[in-house]
């Protein structure tokens, strides 16, 4: 059988200035990549770090205004993501490649195929973010700043916690009180690390990219039962005020959940993400599928990601860190007191904490704009 080698992703896809290619051996990966910014050697480097489920291309509408600000911007397909992925993965394939910890030495290569022993700024959203926070808290010496968005740092385990031992996610009581709820739930995460999960979404019943369209309407500022706020506590009666696609009805799929949802127009009307835009996410994930993407999810439900932020228990993030968010966005708010420990005592020099008017989870998208103006005036301060 003869391997089909990708291509880059089509350059008639992807605005003016922002092109994609591959770099050979990151960490052992074909690496592929957006840039921009690039015509000019010695720029200072920008690194943007999707989250799920996403792709590099989730970066295309701030990149050439970064460029244009002087940068030199890099946005890679994650490994088990996009391009980087050059065949599909299967439930029982090895999870240690999708840790935390070997996610480092990914950015740590690719920064040095670039060249590069600095980055300006190391930006990640969703998964993303947890990918900057370990990478910032394991070498500050590489990042000159870290940006988060719709996910806050709440900082390691405490020395206190490892005493008493790690319980892994998946054995949370948490899970048990909110099946047992009159309306019985499940957490997204739990689903997301089950053997169906991505099957479920890839022969969505009413396609791939209908499932795509509702899940992105659902999470974006379009839809009108996104109103944040503080949840009581870490118990299934407060977990249960989150919508849907985060404590899901037990026994639906993540597409039965948000069918419902679909814009009413299927989304012809949606501005900030074109039915030509979602075309491209839908042919990257028909062609990769999702369980790489949720090799993540299994990660952090076995206790692997627990485990290598555990190496740095008692550390404070010393890297500067700018946090952004959509004010319609419930990501900041489905760990109870997460934006109150990145205030402290997770970090120590916090830039700012910024919630977008019009924007939900999906901020880069829906308000570039705004997240271009908070990025460089950052820069300009880190």
């Amino acid at each position: 059988m003869v391997e089909t080698v990708l291509a880059p992703l089509d350059p008639g896809l992807l605005p003016a200035g922002v092109r994609a290619r591959f770099i050979q051996d990151v960490n052992g990966l074909r690496m592929h990549m957006l840039e921009a910014g690039h015509e000019e050697p010695g720029r200072p480097l920008i690194l943007l770090v999707h989250g799920f489920p996403e792709i590099a291309y989730s970066w295309r509408k701030i990149m050439p205004a970064l460029a244009v600000a002087g940068y030199h911007v890099v946005a890679p397909d994650l490994r088990g993501y996009g391009r980087t992925l050059s065949e599909p993965v299967a439930y029982g394939d090895d999870l240690a490649p999708y840790r935390l910890h070997n996610h480092l030495p990914d950015v740590m290569s690719l920064m040095s195929a670039l060249g590069r022993t600095q980055v300006a700024a190391l930006v990640g959203h969703d998964y993303g973010a947890w990918v900057c926070s370990y990478a910032a808290l394991a070498r500050p010496d590489l990042f000159g700043m870290v940006t988060l968005m719709s996910a806050p740092f709440i900082g390691p385990p405490t020395l206190e916690s490892l005493a008493r031992g790690i319980v892994a996610p998946e054995d949370d009581p948490i899970h048990a009180a909110l099946a047992a709820l009159p309306r019985p739930r499940e957490h997204y995460h739990r689903y997301y690390a089950t053997p169906a999960a991505a099957a479920d979404m890839e022969r969505s019943p009413r396609g791939l990219g209908a499932f795509l369209r509702a899940y992105f309407h659902q999470k974006s500022a379009d839809w009108p039962g996104n109103h944040p706020g503080t949840l009581a506590g870490w118990t299934a009666e407060a977990l249960a005020g989150l919508p849907t696609y985060y404590v899901m009805d037990r026994g639906r799929t993540m597409p039965e959940t948000v069918a419902p949802e679909m814009p009413a127009d299927g989304g012809v009307g949606c501005g900030w993400l074109t039915d030509e835009e979602l075309s491209v996410y839908v042919a990257e994930y028909t062609r990769s599928g999702f369980q790489g993407p949720l090799h993540g999810y299994r990660c952090r439900m076995d206790g692997s990601t627990t485990r290598d932020f555990a190496r740095f228990a008692g550390r404070r993030l010393e890297t500067p860190l700018l946090f952004i968010s959509g004010a319609s966005d419930w990501g900041p708010y489905q760990v109870p007191g997460a934006l109150e420990r990145m205030h402290d005592p997770a970090c120590v020099h916090l830039l700012g904490c910024h919630f977008i008017e019009g924007a939900g989870h999906w901020i880069q998208q829906e308000r570039p704009q705004a997240v271009i103006d908070l990025l460089l005036e950052a820069l300009g301060r880190a």
